[in-house]
């Protein structure tokens, strides 16, 4: 009957969903991404049911509902290779996303894996100067990093960076999230002064773009904040860790394991600094963030290990001889 409000189709839900997830309205977004997946899979729209149940795990994964999040990936995987084909670009997309999962979960050797066909598929379908293929290639070097492999990782940050920057321009915020990924690297193959400018570059470009409260704000002067620390400069880490640590909070929320790391830092801070106390606050902040998300996660158990030693007596000064 005229007058009267017919329900959302499924494209019209997905789209509102997209736009509440941007806004990180989550709880509203979540509905409408289900609300999207359920009207596609009555109406016989698998791609758009595919889409939206992928773009629902890469929200939980954000909002660090990493089990929830895996298991949609592990459905959805499968049934975008029957729907689309197992060469096809919305799986590389799939791929990919669940590999990020899986470098924040410390499952590595699948991300590594994920990460792999993505770029495969991606490098056959797109060519190899694409926006898309720069990204798998942040990716991988990403993951190298969190492994501690930098020799290996910093091909794939470069190359991330360089094609990146001949498509759009040396100061878009994306080739500054390259060049942050990249200094990390660079500063592990023991190269701090060039990592730091790096880092810098980065950090003035994203302020720039999205002025002082954003994630990849926050990731900069997280990993500014490493490098003036292990570079004995602790005043500054100690300046940097805590903005970092305060954009988290307020962009991600109080509960989000990604803070887990920049607390575990911050720990290691105040320890050097003989501040105890402030120490073991942020061991214990980051164990619980973690145990909750990914209990498995390999940061867990150093951060475990810091709130141990933060809680010990220091040891005896040792006897002159």
């Amino acid at each position: 009957m005229s007058g009267e409000s017919r329900p959302a189709g499924a494209a019209e839900s997905l789209r509102h969903a997209r736009e509440r997830c941007a806004g990180r309205a989550f709880e509203e977004a979540e509905r409408a991404f289900r609300a999207a997946a359920a009207q596609a899979r009555r109406q016989g729209q698998n791609a758009l049911r595919i889409h939206a149940q992928c773009e629902l795990a890469s929200m939980w994964r954000m909002c660090g509902g990493y089990r929830r999040a895996g298991l949609l990936f592990a459905l959805t995987l499968p049934a975008a290779e029957r729907v689309f084909g197992p060469e096809s670009v919305e799986v590389a997309k799939v791929c990919n996303e669940w590999g990020v999962l899986g470098k924040y979960t410390g499952r590595f050797q699948q991300a590594e894996a994920l990460y792999r066909r993505a770029l495969a598929i991606l490098e056959a379908v797109r060519g190899g100067e694409h926006e898309d293929v720069a990204t798998v290639c942040h990716n991988l070097g990403g993951l190298a990093h969190a492994r501690g492999d930098h020799e290996a990782g910093e091909p794939w940050a470069r190359r991330a960076a360089e094609l990146r920057a001949r498509l759009l321009g040396e100061r878009h915020p994306r080739v500054a999230a390259d060049l942050a990924a990249w200094a990390a690297l660079v500063e592990g193959r023991g190269r701090p002064d060039e990592a730091e400018e790096l880092l810098r570059r980065a950090l003035a470009v994203f302020e720039a773009a999205y002025g002082p409260e954003h994630h990849d704000v926050a990731a900069a002067l997280h990993n500014l904040a490493a490098l003036r620390h292990r570079r004995g400069d602790l005043d500054e880490a100690l300046a940097h860790y805590v903005r970092a640590l305060a954009v988290k909070d307020a962009v991600l929320g109080p509960d989000h394991p990604e803070s887990a790391v920049t607390l575990i830092n911050l720990g290691a801070l105040y320890r050097a600094r003989h501040q105890p106390g402030e120490a073991h606050a942020c061991y214990g902040r980051a164990v619980e963030l973690l145990r909750r998300a990914a209990p498995d996660h390999p940061h867990l158990a150093a951060a475990r290990r810091g709130q141990a030693a933060a809680c010990a007596p220091p040891a005896p000064p040792a006897n002159e001889k």
